[in-house]
Order: structure tokens, then sequence, then C-alpha cells
């Protein structure tokens, strides 16, 4: 090193000199970004709090039914309920499928739209906006960071119930061969490998909400107020779509194909409602994915 490097100031230039980040340094950059921001979600206790529910609602449904039937325990629970509630007694592995079924329509997308809706809104709220904005993430890269953190958040969220149901299951029911909506049976080994396959399908069935409640959070600097609008919005989407009047409408709801996962367990597989389901998902996040960015691009960050 020269005498004139050695004596050149410090501070301000020195940042000027640096060269640009390469590919190679912008991946390890955003792979960080990634990283923090999940260890900020996941670390809150709001969002544990959530998972804490959701991992609920399986043990309780487990052990209502298991008290309903131990008087006779050759006769299944009475009365409506989500589907495959009645196969339980007979085989653990169906819980899974009766707790995603029944924390699908509101306590998964509710906990989604919770976090989603928090994502830019709690920050601009918190002043910690343009902390996150500063060079090299730009607008662009923070909100698909945050976008990636909440799909994160839906496969974990749903991962939870499913292993939560799969325990108790396990603990008060007996385990084996199961009998498909289509009377076949199949392997215990299969029965897992299609609870898998409907975990992430309903992980997949949130995506709609999550674009959604993005771009709901881009249009305030209040995280209780996104918060508050996404989980109204799914709750007046969920009326409107029990009102026969709108059946024609009703098929673009985004929550219209979300109970199509039981078409999995047919034999085989029905393929029709389930490919509607996804194919509206992903509509849905090209809609309000670009409507976020779009909205994020012109925010004025001033916190």
């Amino acid at each position: 090193m020269s005498q004139a490097e050695l004596s050149a100031p410090k501070g301000r230039g020195e940042l000027r000199d640096q060269p640009p980040l390469t590919v190679s340094r912008r991946t390890t950059f955003y792979g960080t970004l990634f990283r923090n921001e999940l260890h900020t979600t996941f670390r809150r206790w709001r969002t544990l709090a959530l998972l804490a529910v959701l991992a609920a609602v399986p043990i309780l449904v487990g052990i209502a039914v298991k008290i309903e039937t131990g008087n006779d325990s050759s006769s299944g629970p009475s009365g409506g309920g989500p589907a495959f509630i009645s196969q339980i007694t007979n085989n653990g592995l169906f819980l899974v499928f009766t707790a995603l079924a029944a924390t699908l329509p509101f306590f998964l997308p509710m906990s989604v739209g919770v976090i989603a809706g928090d994502a830019i809104a709690g920050e601009a709220n918190a002043g910690t906006l343009r902390y996150l904005l500063v060079a090299p993430a730009g607008r662009t890269r923070l909100l698909l960071t945050k976008y990636a953190t909440v799909m994160t958040f839906c496969l974990v969220a749903t991962l939870v119930v499913a292993l939560s149901a799969l325990t108790v299951g396990a603990v008060l029911f007996p385990l084996g061969d199961l009998t498909t909506i289509s009377g076949t049976q199949i392997t215990f080994a299969e029965g897992l490998g299609r609870a898998l396959l409907v975990a992430l399908v309903v992980a997949a069935s949130l995506t709609g909400v999550a674009a959604l409640g993005l771009f709901v959070s881009t249009l305030t600097n209040s995280g209780i107020a996104a918060m508050a609008t996404t989980v109204g919005l799914l709750i007046t989407v969920q009326i409107l779509d029990q009102i026969p009047q709108l059946h024609a409408l009703q098929p673009y709801f985004f929550s219209h194909y979300w109970l199509s996962f039981a078409d999995l367990m047919r034999e085989p597989v029905y393929w029709d409602d389930l490919v509607k389901n996804l194919g509206l998902q992903a509509l849905y996040a090209a809609v309000f994915g670009p409507a976020a960015w779009a909205r994020f691009m012109a925010k004025d960050i001033t916190a």
C-alpha cells in the first residue's frame, strides 16, 4: 500500500470508493435479509401466540371426539362437522384432515392476515421502515422478502396444525391403513404422504390472502389498521361466499375452493377443483402483488 493510500482520509469517501456488490455478495446479503425477517417475525410474541392457538385446535377437536365417543366407541361423532370427523375414531390420521378443514375457513387465514397486514405497516408505525430501505436492499427486494416471509409463515402455520393433529391422533386413536372417500384402502405410509400433500395445498391456498394482506399493509402506516382491514375483508368474503344469490361471483372469491383439498383423499384424485383453487390463488397473487409493489414504490417513507 502506498503512502498516499495510507494517508487518505477515512469516512464517507471510503464508502464511495467501495466496489459495487457482486452477484455472490448480493445473494449473501438478501439471504441474510430474509433470515433476519424470519427471525424477527417468529420471535414476536404475537406470532408465537398465533401458532399456539393453531396447535391447540387439533387438541381440542381430538379431546372432544374422544369424550363424545368414550361411552360408545363403536359409534362415531354425531351431527355435522368438518369433513372426515366421523372417521377419527377409526384412524387418528383423519384428525389431520379434520383439523385442517376446521382451521382453514378462519383460524389459518386470520393468522396469515395478521402477519401480512403488519409486514409493512408495522415497520412504518415502529419507525424502522426507512432503515430497512438503505442500499442495497431497495423497496422491491424488501417487499419480496416480506412476501417470502409471509409465505413461510403460511407453511409453518399449516405444518403446526398438521403435526399437532398427527400427534394427538396417534395418542388418542388407533393408526393404520385408511379408507379414502372413494371407498378404497391405502396404506398408512401413503396416507401420511396424502396428509403432507394436503398440508402443502392448504398452505398454497393462503397465497391470495397473503398478497391481499401485503397490499393492504402498504396503504397505511398503522399496523393495527392493516391487520383489522385484512381480517375484515377475510370475514366479508367468507360471508359473501355463503349467499346463494351471489353464486355467479363466488367462484372468484379466494376462499371458494379452499376445502377442495378433500379431493386428495379420493382414489383416483379429483384434480378439477384443486387446479381451480391453485389457479385462483395465483391470480390473486398476480393482481395484488404488483398492486402492493406499485403502492410501495410510490409510498412516502418519512418515519
